[in-house]
């Protein structure tokens, strides 16, 4: 069983954005740092359901296919789930509609933590709590049986967990873009790169994919 992490990164090390509009509640500077990956036959079949064969190959598809390969179990904040943009709406279910590409359980840190488990057919159920790293890690190692544990994002979340010590394995694919602004993955993490061995893969899209592994 092995803790992972994986973001999109901006080259200046933002993995978040701050251009959100009602009308655009990603932003473009979201689809820019995503592209890539979204772009790929990958993300095509497993998040959005197309079963057109469509989409990217290569080396981006081949980390997004790593992606979801032996997860068990997946942690994420708040913000990821939704949270923070419905905090009233107890019937909200996620981002991702009655299909969520976990499809396994997934555990939502938040202060709110007092609301029912959410299950959905495909094996997907969201459970809430308030944990610090340690405790959520235990919980989902448990409900993993063996299989790898995910830390989803967002970006606080996963630097919480690095911070901690606690993630094996961190994979990073650098958009060669800037951003300049919104959330640094790296930020408070000096000298990470002493816990692991560091590997690096450049994409036909010009996206580099940075892996962080220990062992």
């Amino acid at each position: 069983m092995a803790v992972r992490a994986d973001l999109n990164i901006s080259l200046d090390g933002y993995a978040s954005t701050t251009d959100q509009t009602p009308e655009n509640p990603f932003g473009e500077d979201w689809g820019r740092l995503v592209a890539a990956y979204t772009a790929t036959r990958t993300f095509r079949e497993r998040v959005l359901g197309d079963s057109s064969g469509e989409g990217t190959t290569g080396v981006d598809d081949r980390y997004g296919a790593a992606y979801f390969e032996n997860i068990g179990a997946e942690i994420m904040g708040a913000g990821m789930f939704g949270l923070h943009n419905f905090p009233d709406d107890r019937d909200w279910r996620g981002w991702w509609g009655e299909e969520p590409p976990f499809r396994c359980p997934v555990f939502v840190l938040t202060h709110d933590a007092d609301r029912d488990p959410i299950v959905f057919a495909n094996g997907t159920e969201f459970r809430f709590l308030a944990a610090s790293p340690d405790e959520a890690l235990a919980l989902a190692t448990d409900a993993a049986g063996g299989e790898d544990v995910r830390i989803g994002g967002g970006v606080d979340t996963v630097r919480s967990f690095l911070a901690a010590g606690l993630i094996d394995r961190l994979h990073v694919g650098i958009t060669p873009i800037l951003l300049g602004r919104g959330q640094n993955l790296w930020a408070e993490l000096r000298g990470l790169e002493s816990d692991y061995t560091v590997t690096s893969e450049v994409a036909e899209s010009g996206v580099v994919h940075v892996t962080f592994a220990r062992g």
